[in-house]
This record gives C-alpha cells, structure tokens and sequence, in this order.
C-alpha cells in the first residue's frame, strides 16, 4: 500500500466562447456578455437594441417585487380553424406557449414604476412575432379598463410583426377594439404612453401604437405599416434609406423622441409626474 494517496477529482469544465462572448447581430462585435447584460442588450460598439422579453423588460421599467400579472389565463383563439401546408393554427400556438410559457404574445399587469402606480403591456416577439389576435386584443382591454378603474395611467410597449391572419377578421378587429379601450382613458384624463420597439409594425402601429398622448421610440426601431417592397413596387419609387425608422418618423413628426434604453424608465417617471402623478 502507498503512503500516498492521490485524489482524483474531476476538472472543472472550461467556459466556451459561446458562454463569454455575445456577437452583435448588427456590427458583428464581440461583447463580453457580462457587459451586454448589464446594459441590457444594446452594443456598446454601435447602439444597436437587441430585443427583449417580456420579463427582461419588466425589470427594466417596473420597481422591484411590484408586478403582479393581469388577465394571465386569456390566451390565443382559432376561430377558423386555421391550418396550412406547414400544419395548425392552434398546433403552432400550443408549441410556442409550451416554449416560450407566454399565453398570448402580449403580457399585462401592474406595479410601480419610479413609485408611481401604472398599468403596463409588454409585448414579446417570441410568441408568433408579437402578432396582435383575441387574445392580444382582450388583454390590452381588460388592462385599460382596469387602468379606467384604478385611475393609474397606462404604458404599452409594443414589439410586433402586425396582425396574425391566422384569426382572420377577428384579428384585424382588435385595432378598433383597443382604440375604442383607449379613448375611454383619454375621456377620463387619464395618459397613455406608447413606447415603440423593434419592430413595431402592421396593425399594431396602425392601432394602439400610434394613438398614445406620448409617442417614445427606441433608437433605430423599425417602425412602420406595409414593408419597403411592398411600397416601392406601390408607388414606382426609391424610398430613402432610413425609411420606417424610429429617426425618419421622429423628423416627420410621427413620434416624439427616442430614448435609449438605459434612458426609459427615467423618462417615463419625469412623464407622468408631469401629468400629475405621484
């Protein structure tokens, strides 16, 4: 028997490049991804916003242990029966619900946000592009009329691909539904802000992103209705290059700033205590 025994331990496994680096999808920079969590997703090389979910987003804008989720059962609907070549409507759905944990592809709720009580909707574009169907629509009204009742103001941060055509009209019949939410809260006083993310397009901006009393715009977001070809082959003409972004709308009067995203819960809690809130 030796004097010596030596242990034999299992060596710690080393970290891979996928686990450090983060590689920009717009600059193509490599970011410690320490770095790029802490400033929540944007490159420090060249300002690019990087999407988020819609919890990342909650602990950007809403204070700590102050969230409570509303409308939490509501979720997507087939009223067509919706099936194409690449299977079911409501087969895609359930796969994405399963993968994501999301109902709807729109999370609502309430909290505090600088210690102001608000109302807020955040869309994630990991549940079928944020598409805006029943569901969507119903839990941007309950949210609202919720909002109606609380007197708190209302704050959606919209992230979308337009209208999900698997619902047919019913889909296109959320846009006059949360307008028609909307109105309610501008009647009673009561502010609205829209906060327009990548992407924000389709029905959704032809809706309830562009009705707010305040529009904000995150730096370079492509915002818009119809896509560049679409227009293009329309009109017979070249459009300008930084067409449908947060920047060109800005100019032209569609939005009222942009704000980083470091930037945007500060910017809103100076907004609403200049409504008033408290």
């Amino acid at each position: 028997m030796g004097w010596f025994t030596k242990r034999h331990e299992t060596a710690p496994k080393p970290e891979s490049k996928e686990d450090i680096w983060i590689q920009c999808p717009a600059c193509k920079a490599h970011i410690y991804k320490e770095e790029w969590e802490k400033s929540f997703k944007v490159c420090s090389q060249c300002s690019y916003h990087e999407r988020m979910t819609w919890r990342e987003r909650v602990d950007l804008l809403i204070d700590p242990k102050t969230f409570t989720e509303l409308s939490a059962k509501v979720s997507f609907n087939d009223p067509l029966k919706f099936s194409d070549a690449k299977g079911s409507y409501a087969e895609k759905a359930a796969e994405t619900r399963t993968k994501t944990g999301l109902n709807e592809s729109i999370v609502t709720g309430y909290g505090k946000m600088g210690g102001i009580k608000v109302v807020v909707g955040v869309m994630d574009f990991r549940f079928l592009g944020g598409s805006l169907a029943s569901g969507t629509g119903e839990k941007i009204l309950q949210a609202a009329l919720y909002a109606l009742k609380q007197r708190w103001p209302f704050i959606i941060v919209s992230a979308s691909g337009g209208a999900r055509m698997h619902e047919g009209m019913v889909s296109l019949m959320q846009m006059p539904k949360t307008c028609a939410a909307l109105a309610q809260l501008r009647e009673a006083g009561l502010p609205y802000v829209s906060v327009m993310t990548d992407p924000t397009t389709g029905g959704v901006s032809a809706s309830y992103a562009m009705v707010g009393d305040i529009h904000i715009a995150e730096p370079k977001a492509l915002i818009g209705f119809a896509g560049r070809r679409v227009i293009e082959e329309t009109i017979k003409q070249k459009l300008p290059d930084d067409f449908q972004t947060a920047e060109y709308l800005l100019e032209h009067g569609f939005v009222d700033m942009i704000v980083p995203r470091k930037d945007l819960k500060n910017t809103l809690t100076q907004l609403l205590k200049y409504y008033g809130r408290r």
